[in-house]
This record gives structure tokens, C-alpha cells and sequence, in this order.
């Protein structure tokens, strides 16, 4: 049955053909479906949206539409850092090849140009803003964005305003705390759209969809200009994707659903259990490590747990180690603190 579904419904959870998404709006709506309302979309069980009913086999019930991001999130999250590899990796090559040429000049036609300098960089991308006339889409890790930074592109953006260029900007959820972007976006107005997600992936800015701007080092002072064709529609269908799970900015923050457990200590309790250190759950949150572990000691104590070791239990005992089922979380038993609703 599951290869029947996906030979006749070539699609994943991001796009569902059109008979799947009212049957599974249904389920969300109702809460279970017949199982005779999926016999023409076994699209939905190949793709673990509906699964049976353990107290009724006849009846469907549908995976939560937030288990359903996180899981496409994640999915998307390790397919871009794996392809950033292989970009560095084609870029090395490219270097070693083009080095055989000797005398070959890199014009300005490059598919790919390495800029070495923030002068050298930003002048690349003035230079592409005077010719940008369509759209521009960026995205901005990193937690709440420092004034200097929103102050060191504004220029452009307002000449990309003047020339009726519209802007479609990701941000990490902590940004929206910062005063300073709150500024930027009523500055620009309707030229700018703005949203969210709990991780986004390095800094990327496309002009017009056909060249793009990426750091090339940790630091930022190396960028690489694409203009390849397959390379910057690759990182238009990165940005897009991320786009339709982002949250936008004029829209509130999902509940997690489980009292005294914050929306960011939900991430962060997800990461734990995947094992990454606080630096790294920092670097991918965009806050700082000492406020990733002031959230880790409130996990701890809202938990009651007493170690690192017993925080890793505690959280898969609640289910915050990875996507939530909206059944479980009802009725989350705490140690030591009795049965915790979000209702």
C-alpha cells in the first residue's frame, strides 16, 4: 500500500495534493476520520499524517500539524547543512581547477567569485542592489540584531523601497525581541515581509533570483557571490520552503501546550535530547550560551531534575525530545509537581 501511495500521490507533508489536504484538515478539525475517507489518499498514512486509532481501527486519527513542522524542519535543517558541505566543498574544487589556468581572468561573469575583505564585499553588494529591480529575500540568523547591524544595510534597503523592490526577510524567533528590527520594519513598511522560525540556516541574501551572497568563513570577512544558475535556484527553493514554515512576525508564538515549559525551552529541551552541547544549541538558537543555560536550569527545575542525566530523562518522560502529540500533552505528569494540562 505504501508504494501505491507514493507512486500515485508524488508529493511530501509540505505540498499535499488536494484530496489529501481536505481529508486531513478534516482529521485536524474533528480530531478522527473513517478509514474509508483515506482509501483515495494513502498518500497520509505513507506520509505519517493519519495513523489508526488504537481504540478503534476503523477510525483515523491525524498527526499534529506541529509535530508535522518540526518534523519537516528537521528534515530540512540537515539536508541544507549537508548541501552548504558540498557548496564548500564544489567551491575548493573550483578554486584548485581555476588555479590550473594560470593566466585565465575572473570576470565579472564568474559563476562564482570569492570576495576576501568586507569592502570588497559590501561594494558586491551594492552593486547588486543597483541592479536588483524584482525582489530580494534574505535570511538573518543569529538572535536580536545589534543597531549597527540594521544600520549598516539600511542604505540599500531603502533604495531597493524607492525603486518598488519587495523584501521577504527570516528571522530566528528570538530576533523579535530586539527593538531595533521592530524599528527597521516600520521604517520600510509594506516593502518589507517579515517572519520566524525557531532555527534558520547561515546568512543568505538573493537579489532577483539571480545572485546570491553567503559567508564563506566563520567570521564573515570571506563571502562567496553565486551567479550559477543551479546553485542560486537551489538556495530560492531553500529559502521558500523554510518561507511556508516560517511564522510571520505580525502573528503570535504556538503555545507548547505544557504549563511552565516556555516555547524556547521546548527547543531547547528537543536539542538536549539530540545530544548537542550548549554552545552549539546557542549558536543554532540564536541566543547566547548564558541564556541557553539559564533556560537549561529552569528546564531542570521545572523537571525537578537534579543532573544533566536526569534532565535527558525527564524530558523524554514528558515528550519534549522531540515533536508533540497534542493526545500526550493533556496530561503530562511531572515529577513531583502532578499532571500538567495547557488547558
Amino acid at each position: 500500500m505504501a508504494g501505491t501511495g507514493t507512486e500515485e500521490h508524488p508529493h511530501g507533508a509540505d505540498r499535499l495534493c488536494e484530496a489529501g489536504d481536505r481529508v486531513y484538515s478534516r482529521a485536524v478539525r474533528r480530531g478522527r476520520v473513517p478509514r474509508r475517507d483515506a482509501d483515495q489518499v494513502p498518500c497520509l498514512l505513507d506520509l505519517a499524517l493519519l495513523h489508526p486509532d488504537p481504540d478503534d481501527m476503523d477510525w483515523l486519527v491525524p498527526t499534529s500539524p506541529q509535530e508535522v513542522m518540526t518534523r519537516l524542519l528537521r528534515g530540512l535543517y540537515e539536508d541544507v547543512s549537508a548541501s552548504q558541505r558540498r557548496v564548500g566543498t564544489a567551491v575548493a574544487a573550483y578554486e584548485w581547477y581555476a588555479g590550473l589556468g594560470g593566466s585565465a581572468p575572473s570576470g565579472e561573469g564568474s559563476a562564482i567569485r570569492v570576495l576576501e575583505g568586507l569592502s570588497r564585499i559590501q561594494a558586491a553588494m551594492d552593486e547588486a542592489t543597483e541592479a536588483c529591480t524584482r525582489e530580494v529575500l534574505t535570511v538573518q540568523p543569529g538572535g536580536i540584531r545589534r543597531e549597527d547591524e540594521l544600520a549598516e544595510g539600511l542604505h540599500r534597503a531603502l533604495t531597493l523601497r524607492g525603486r518598488g523592490v519587495h523584501m521577504r526577510d527570516l528571522y530566528t524567533h528570538v530576533a523579535r525581541h530586539g527593538q531595533g528590527l521592530l524599528n527597521y520594519l516600520e521604517l520600510m513598511g509594506e516593502a518589507v515581509e517579515a517572519r520566524s522560525l525557531d532555527e534558520v540556516i547561515d546568512r543568505l541574501i538573493l537579489f532577483d533570483r539571480t545572485v546570491a551572497f553567503i559567508p564563506a568563513n566563520t567570521d564573515r570577512t570571506v563571502a562567496l557571490e553565486l551567479r550559477h544558475p543551479a546553485l542560486v535556484g537551489y538556495l530560492v527553493t531553500v529559502f521558500e520552503r523554510l518561507w511556508r514554515l516560517a511564522i510571520p512576525l505580525t502573528a503570535p508564538l504556538p503555545d507548547t501546550r505544557i504549563e511552565g515549559i516556555s516555547h524556547r525551552e521546548q527547543s531547547i529541551a528537543a536539542l538536549l535530547a539530540e545530544g548537542h552541547q550548549d554552545a552549539v544549541i546557542a549558536e543554532r538558537l540564536g541566543i547566547s550560551v548564558r541564556t541557553c543555560r539559564a533556560h537549561i536550569a529552569r528546564l531542570s527545575e521545572t523537571l525537578g531534575a537534579a543532573s544533566r542525566t536526569q534532565l535527558g530523562v525527564r524530558i523524554a518522560q514528558v515528550g519534549l525530545d522531540g515533536p508533540q502529540e497534542p493526545a500526550d500533552l493533556t496530561q503530562v505528569t511531572v515529577p513531583g509537581q502532578g499532571s500538567r494540562t495547557g488547558r
